[in-house]
């Protein structure tokens, strides 16, 4: 069994994923980039995956959940296709057989579900509104909900500056465009971030960016 990669959520922690190298799966066709893992093929992941164009997965249950963004490309499976920015929830016990005609990059997190969150959800964001922030260059778009969780895409204007602020259950981050930042660093596209329960900093963006955000999911 593979030993754990960066499972310890007590620690803060940066990747800039374009510096990583692209390995191979158990699928030809399929390369991924593996951010966090419990376990070699099973337990809590999250990766970033590509498809080369015509791969397909044979049918495959998430008995504990899968959640996806698609980077770039588009994604398919039997319920339809999902462009880019598509935010898709298989919840715990569902299956699927994907595939990608052209090919994709998708975002991928693995058995990270509530026990009671069942929803599925399949969000095209590029058809979705924009509302406005808690500060004036904030725009968000709301994903998904449950409890304490929230996902949420977040657009940041040229010179947008947020209060400092804490994160009870964690923030985990991962820049789609653009250019993050605060007082820690700089994290371009591409970047993947995760804030330890009741961290606390003041972000900002120069440049003007858009982030994936979930918040509240990482226990202490």
């Amino acid at each position: 069994m593979s030993a754990p990669l960066n499972m310890d959520r007590s620690q803060r922690l940066f990747i800039n994923t374009t510096d990583l190298d692209w390995e191979s799966s158990p699928v030809e066709g399929v390369w991924r980039k593996k951010l966090e893992r419990e376990a070699a093929e099973s337990g809590q992941v999250t990766s970033i995956v590509r498809y080369e164009p015509g791969t397909r997965f044979s049918a495959h249950k998430h008995p504990l959940g899968e959640e996806i963004l698609v980077l770039d490309g588009v994604f398919s499976d039997e319920h339809g296709d999902y462009p880019a920015g598509s935010y898709l929830r298989n919840p715990p016990g569902s299956s699927h057989a994907p595939f990608s005609e052209e090919g994709c990059t998708i975002l991928v997190k693995l058995n990270q579900f509530a026990a009671d969150d069942d929803a599925s959800i399949r969000v095209r964001t590029g058809e979705c509104s924009w509302r406005p922030g808690l500060v004036d260059g904030l725009s968000v778009m709301s994903l998904h909900s449950h409890g304490v969780i929230h996902t949420a895409l977040v657009r940041w204007a040229p010179g947008t500056v947020f209060q400092p602020h804490n994160h009870p259950g964690g923030e985990e981050i991962f820049v789609i465009e653009g250019v993050f930042e605060d007082e820690y660093g700089q994290y371009p596209t591409g970047s993947w971030l995760r804030n330890p329960p009741w961290s606390r900093h003041h972000p900002f963006s120069r440049e003007g960016c858009t982030l994936l955000v979930k918040v509240g999911h990482i226990a202490e």
